[in-house]
């Protein structure tokens, strides 16, 4: 039995061309799936579509990435519950055995307040189903440094059955993501690579091109028992062409699988 961690790309990483592209590069290129990032794309919030996408380039839908964004507040519902809720019946439906949320935002009081019980709800409605709640960076303004999640950026402060581990988002906290890891333990369920050089601003590296240890982040899953996916989530939004995206994409591909092999075990 195969014991290989599968690599998925991230519909976000061929902004701004539209998520049905994210699933030809995938098939093109050689990614095991697609991470499904909901936002205002029509397609992306389309189950129908998404299956279709997926039967038609032969990539399943791994992940699906729920509407947390500033600008996705209004996909589906303004309300943060009913967002997370349709991002877990998206998933459902495309069988995905992941969901990836934020923290709620510093204005999102009520939300904030039944955020541990009510993703302990949602797993239990939604059998099997791991909602991963991501580590975040604080942000940089006006020459300040300030926090816009409740209770915090790093979710290991407060604790969840299930969490999404970003590694450009370390870089731009300042944060070792291997240290993330160990801290996040056995709820690691979910990785999305990139890099990042530390200067305080969330950049989605090719992994490699920053300073964050993605390689050895990478290696060490397989001795941390990790039994999730790796989601390629970088920037190529200024990329000049289809094949120069495609260049970091490829690169980032082989990136995770030269270390994902590094210190996998046999298989038998």
């Amino acid at each position: 039995m195969s014991s290989r961690v599968p690599v998925l790309l991230s519909s976000s990483s061929v902004f701004p061309e539209p998520t049905a592209a994210a699933f030809e590069m995938a098939a093109a290129l050689g990614y095991d799936g697609v991470e499904v990032m909901v936002w205002t794309d029509a397609v992306s919030q389309d189950a129908g579509a998404l299956r279709g996408l997926s039967a038609h380039y032969g990539v399943p839908v791994l992940s699906v990435h729920a509407p947390c964004l500033l600008v996705t507040q209004r996909v589906w519902s303004p309300d943060p519950w009913q967002r997370l809720r349709k991002a877990a019946e998206l998933a459902e439906t495309l069988e995905a055995p992941t969901v990836v949320v934020h923290p709620p935002f510093t204005w999102q009081r009520d939300y904030a307040r039944s955020f541990v019980d009510g993703l302990g709800t949602l797993a239990g409605q939604f059998g099997g189903l791991r909602v991963a709640v991501e580590n975040m960076y604080p942000v940089k303004m006006a020459g300040r440094r300030f926090v816009p999640y409740l209770p915090g950026w790093d979710p290991t402060a407060t604790g969840y059955d299930a969490y999404t581990l970003d590694l450009s988002h370390c870089a731009a906290a300042h944060t070792d993501s291997v240290e993330m890891a160990d801290r996040m333990g056995a709820g690691l369920a979910h990785v999305h690579l990139g890099d990042g050089t530390g200067e305080g601003r969330d950049e989605h590296l090719v992994p490699g091109r920053g300073n964050q240890p993605c390689g050895e982040l990478l290696a060490s899953l397989a001795g941390r028992g990790f039994t999730g996916a790796v989601a390629v989530e970088v920037a190529t939004r200024g990329a000049k062409s289809r094949p120069d995206r495609e260049a970091d994409l490829r690169a980032s591909l082989e990136f995770a699988r030269q270390h994902l092999t590094a210190s996998s075990p046999v298989d038998v």
